[in-house]
């Protein structure tokens, strides 16, 4: 028996050891293709070859960035399960990184999670993929020994397992930036002698939803076509999952796992001639009828006491349900939560020399941690309009969120009547600093404002589209967006973003708030507000960055035009067929016309009187990046002064299409 027990042994551990070694790299030929040597090649390999020491630069093990311009940009993210040594990690990613260079010569996206000796993730694109959730293209393993026990039994253990897992991988949360975000391991007791070994992990990005989703996909599709084998693995760009009958990690080390049930006792059959047994047996029988006329009475009651416990909890959860969720949020987690004498501390007690600037809501002053780490530090006025509801909105909205062209939030404290935001310093500080200053002006060529263009849609497009919550900013203008040290632009300020439910596309209020200059009609009138509100205020943006002029200020093309803001001076020149007149004289003639006229066109197109008539964010960046896409006539703007002029100028491509018989003082001035 024992030399039967050490072979089964021997034959497992040798199975187990073809299946050790644990990599899967899948290059999306679906996904489009690179020319070798191009700019996007060079750009792939500058940032897979920076990829290992950024990941262990960071306390999280987690790195998500970009280097290049658009088109050519590659985004890309590098990730080592809580744990890894810094070797190891860097080992594993630049292992992945390699053999995304010989194994993907031409692909522009691949994810790989390598195995050996420690879990990690590598992915690059050449369109950003942060909170999103991608279960394709996956890849299966699985060991090739079949289970010798019970086969039901270890199904049920497995499942059990799994749900556990689950459940806990997709609800736990550290930092924005840690790989310790959706990642559990654990184990479950299949046999005295062998445990079942399972690890899991989503992308730090994903919302707990959208990884309960991609592990339980994963589950099922490897219960579906392995469910009888030792063991396996399921990997997806979004999410890893693997189960063993043995340790294959560290991070099984510290894991203490539950007995099993014991097995029921055998029962012997007894002679019918004893009946001193047979008397046993009888008295055996009378006891188990009286433990369950005992038990199954008491179940029943413990189970009706649940339900009705359960029913009473359900009357009264929306009530609790929403106090809970109020302080969840704030709360969020302990790492940031900054203490006030630390946020006194990194800026000198809110020096003057230290304050960066004033906003609707309060000051915002440099601050420099005990760790080095340079923040923006924007103190709540305690007579602002905001007080706690608009703090608590910002701080838990923006913690939510990851994008390269949205300003991090880093911390927040909360304490007595103090109410502080901590930020990543920007270094360029915002960008009407430049674009109205008559001396700074000249350092944005068109190339840099093109550049901030298209990278405050990719950040519009993100809260409205990619991230994992509808979120309408609101406030859209050039203070709100920041530059950051390559002048990338960063929108910052969420003071009065809203988020929208799934089926959401439009809200009312009647607490007008924002700035007048960038209001879309519909909003400023009448307090509607939607992404197409949002959509105008990136009209009116564009508008500005191109011509270095503000929209709240007064223009007039000749003696006999009346007079109007910025979008109805552009609308004008559009008509009259001289658009270019447009742009700010300090950038020359060092730029493309038809790029230029075309970001007018379609910033006109997002200015247009009719919310349905604008284009949304994804339509707007594909008008940018491709000059094949045909773009529609723009119809007048909102608040444009209507003439019979006018009226004539625009018979036959928008008859019918008459805009607001109301004006609106704030945005239009006349002499």
């Amino acid at each position: 028996m024992k030399q039967r027990t050490l072979f089964s042994i021997l034959c497992f551990v040798l199975i187990s050891f073809g299946f050790a070694s644990v990599s899967a790299q899948k290059c999306t030929e679906d996904k489009g293709t690179f020319r070798p040597n191009s700019t996007y090649d060079v750009n792939r390999r500058l940032v897979l070859s920076s990829l290992p020491s950024n990941v262990t630069a960071q306390d999280g093990l987690y790195y998500n960035g970009s280097i290049g311009q658009e088109p050519n940009r590659v985004y890309a993210v590098g990730m080592c399960i809580p744990g890894s040594t810094s070797e190891d990690c860097s080992d594993c990613i630049k292992k992945a990184s390699d053999e995304f260079l010989k194994n993907c010569p031409n692909q522009t996206e691949a994810y790989s999670w390598p195995g050996d000796p420690t879990l990690c993730y590598v992915r690059y694109s050449n369109t950003s993929f942060s909170g999103s959730a991608d279960l394709d293209p996956r890849s299966l393993l699985y060991n090739t020994g079949d289970i010798n026990s019970n086969l039901t039994e270890f199904t049920t253990i497995w499942e059990g397992l799994m749900a556990r897992m689950i459940s806990t991988a997709s609800t736990a949360k550290s930092t924005p930036s840690s790989s310790d975000n959706h990642y559990t391991a654990d184990a479950a007791a299949l046999t005295p002698i062998r445990n079942i070994y399972a690890l899991m992990q989503c992308t730090p990005d994903l919302s707990s939803l959208d990884c309960e989703n991609c592990l339980r996909q994963s589950a099922t599709d490897y219960q579906s076509c392995c469910g009888q084998r030792q063991g396996g693995v399921v990997m997806r760009p979004s999410c890893f999952l693997r189960w063993d009958l043995y340790t294959y990690s560290k991070a099984f080390d510290n894991i203490t796992v539950a007995s099993p049930p014991p097995e029921p006792p055998v029962t012997v059959p007894q002679p019918a001639g004893d009946q001193n047994n047979s008397t046993d047996n009888d008295n055996k029988g009378i006891s188990a009828g009286v433990v369950v006329a005992i038990t199954v009475p008491t179940v029943i009651a413990v189970l009706i006491l649940l339900i009705l416990g359960f029913v009473l909890f359900r009357r009264r959860k929306p009530y609790q349900r929403t106090e809970i969720e109020s302080e969840s949020d704030m709360s969020t987690t302990d790492s940031l939560v900054y203490d006030f004498k630390t946020i006194e501390a990194a800026t000198n007690k809110f020096s003057m020399s230290n304050k960066l600037g004033e906003g609707g809501f309060g000051a915002v002053y440099k601050g420099k941690l005990s760790n080095g780490t340079e923040v923006a530090v924007k103190r709540l006025s305690k007579m602002s309009g905001q007080g706690t509801r608009e703090f608590r909105n910002e701080a838990v909205l923006v913690s939510k969120l990851q994008h390269r062209n949205l300003v991090r939030l880093l911390g927040f404290c909360l304490e007595g009547e103090e109410k502080i935001l901590i930020y990543e310093f920007v270094p360029n500080k915002s960008l009407d600093y430049f674009l109205f200053d008559p001396v700074k002006q000249s350092q944005l060529d068109w190339t840099l404002r093109y550049k901030i263009i298209g990278g405050i849609a990719r950040g519009v497009l993100y809260l409205h589209q990619d991230s994992q919550l509808t979120i309408i900013h609101r406030d859209l203008k050039a203070s709100n967006i920041l530059l950051d040290a390559n002048m990338n632009p960063k929108i910052a300020d969420f003071g009065l973003a809203t988020i929208f439910g799934m089926e959401q596309t439009q809200a009312n209020t009647n607490r007008i708030a924002g700035t007048y200059a960038y209001m879309s009609p519909e909003y400023a009138m009448h307090g509607q507000y939607s992404m197409k509100s949002d959509i105008y205020s990136f009209g009116v943006l564009v508008l500005e960055i191109i011509s270095g002029k503000k929209n709240s200020s007064v223009y007039q093309m000749d003696e006999t035009s009346t007079a109007g803001n910025l979008v109805t001076y552009a609308s004008r020149l559009w008509r009259n067929k001289s658009p270019l007149e447009l742009v700010d004289p300090t950038i020359g003639r060092n730029y493309q016309s038809n790029e230029v006229t075309r970001c007018i066109h379609i910033a006109l197109l997002c200015v247009q009187e009719n919310p349905e008539d604008r284009p949304m964010l994804s339509t707007i960046i594909l008008m940018l990046t491709s000059n094949t896409v045909t773009l529609p006539v723009p119809r007048l703007p909102g608040f444009f002064p209507r003439s019979k002029q006018l009226d004539l100028v625009c018979e036959g491509s928008e008859s019918g299409q008459s805009t607001s018989s109301k004006s609106f003082p704030h945005l239009v001035r006349k002499k």
